[in-house]
């Protein structure tokens, strides 16, 4: 069984936003998750650098683009360490040698196929979305549009309305959650139509992927950002291509809510179009807030995980976008919140548990405990339940009732008075238990805090050695970014 799961490439016009650590992370517990039940998983992201508002942005900063846009894209490529991603490869569009050739092999099947054909057009565009939409102002974006006008090349969409319904309502590529896949089926059921699929390669200033046979044009970024998720398999004859996509039992888009007609609409056209597999799941997950504002790089309303991470911890940030996030509605970030969250989950209810156990199994036990079966044996197959759902929240939820369970027994077994009473059959049973809980604990938390998991499971011992109790998740104080022990 293999699984191939992918993010959504970001513009590199301004640097990552907590926006996109979110999305990282969940795509991140996927990949995790899957490895630890021994499947085969490749892990992509990068990032799309041939739009236009990356030459916008480049033009405004004094930069050439390249210089620009190589410098942003380090930055997402730089959020590996401080937000424990695992990712297995990393496109950057402008200059990945496996990704033009693999846009113009696209191109050229769906041109085969008599997808495109080239018209004059005059319509209002956003740059923040790079698309042209039919409202006079962007609701996205809180914009006005720029009125263009041009001679692009076209992609038939309308010639694949009823095989994507079908697609679409037999599950064939699943939508999750529910509300977004109801939302796509009424957009193709109102009836698709043909969208442009290049721009003047004079707009675009020279950037990007050049049209096939046609010099003047560039490839539409949006074409050119879907196609990463093959061309960086290598697309076409690469065995990377069939080994992770033709093959693969299943392939992931985690995505966010604005770009959910690229993806369950154009993307899959584009597949049909050049007769390749579709992906089996687009996860799509809402934005999150900052005092009721999305977060995004084009308005400035921006929270930076990289701080974060560095202040408070990068269990303590990755445990926030996992446990506080809804599937479906739009989170408000706080500081506040985030520390409330890491504090009640991780320091006082988790850490609590191992620092009481490991410190009652050398008081009573001499750091040694019987080899004993907890009372967690079904929380493996609750979190595979909540992840093939891709439901975070149940899954953290899970973790929670079962640390909360095991500090309940902590309380009412009392070992204390166990071993005062001498009996140590049961005081063995007991702290056996909680031992074994605690190591099922570490090891089901890897794929969600992989950091703070590995420093349980050190000391947590294995068999019937533990080691010494050591605070593994700090308190910490609202705003300060102080430990507060």
């Amino acid at each position: 069984m293999s699984f191939y799961i992918t993010t959504a490439i970001p513009y590199v016009n301004a640097a990552p936003h907590l926006g996109h650590a979110l999305e990282l992370v969940q795509a991140d517990v996927l990949a995790r998750h899957r490895r630890s039940r021994g499947q085969r998983v490749r892990f992509l992201t990068g990032t799309d650098d041939n739009a236009l508002k990356n030459v916008a942005a480049a033009r405004a900063a004094g930069v050439d683009t390249a210089t620009f846009v190589a410098g942003n894209s380090a930055r997402f490529a730089g959020l590996r360490e401080p937000l424990a991603l695992s990712f297995d490869d990393f496109i950057a569009t402008s200059t990945d040698v496996r990704h033009a050739a693999g846009v113009r092999r696209l191109w050229q099947q769906c041109a085969e196929a008599g997808d495109f054909y080239q018209r004059s057009y005059t319509g209002l565009y956003c740059t923040g979305c790079e698309q042209f939409r039919s409202d006079s102002r962007c609701p996205e974006h809180g914009r006005e549009l720029e009125r263009v006008q041009e001679s692009n090349w076209f992609f038939r969409l309308s010639r694949h309305q009823n095989r994507l319904l079908r697609v679409l309502e037999s599950g064939q590529v699943r939508i999750v959650p529910d509300a977004r896949r109801n939302e796509v089926l009424a957009f193709v059921r109102a009836g698709l139509a043909d969208f442009s699929v290049s721009r003047p390669a004079t707009r675009a200033a020279g950037w990007g992927v050049s049209v096939p046979g046609d010099p003047t044009q560039v490839v539409y970024v949006w074409w050119d950002a879907l196609a990463s998720y093959v061309t960086a398999l290598g697309y076409g004859d690469d065995p990377a291509y069939r080994k992770w996509w033709i093959d693969a039992a299943e392939r992931v888009h985690v995505i966010g809510k604005g770009i959910v007609r690229f993806h369950a609409v154009h993307w899959l056209a584009l597949l049909l179009s050049a007769r390749q597999p579709l992906p089996t799941t687009i996860l799509v997950h809402d934005y999150l807030t900052a005092d009721g504002v999305k977060l995004s790089k084009s308005s400035g309303n921006t929270v930076d995980p990289v701080e974060l991470a560095e202040r408070y911890g990068t269990d303590a940030l990755r445990w926030w976008l996992l446990r506080e996030v809804p599937p479906v509605g739009d989170t408000d970030f706080t500081v506040d919140r985030l520390v409330h969250c890491a504090d009640r989950d991780l320091a006082n209810a988790l850490g609590n548990l191992v620092h009481r156990t490991l410190s009652l199994v050398h008081k009573y036990r001499a750091g040694r405990v019987p080899l004993v079966s907890g009372t967690c044996a079904g929380l493996p197959a609750r979190i595979d339940r909540a992840l093939d759902a891709y439901d975070f929240r149940a899954a953290t939820t899970a973790i929670g009732d079962v640390v909360d369970d095991a500090n309940r027994l902590v309380d009412a077994e009392q070992p204390w008075r166990l071993a005062r009473a001498g009996d140590t059959a049961r005081l063995d049973g007991v702290l056996g238990g909680l031992v074994d809980t605690c190591r099922v604990l570490a090891g089901e938390l890897r794929p969600f805090i992989p950091d703070g998991a590995e420093r349980l499971r050190r000391q947590l011992g294995h068999g019937t050695q533990v080691g010494w109790p050591v605070p593994v998740f700090p308190r910490w104080a609202p705003r300060s970014g102080r430990a507060l022990g």
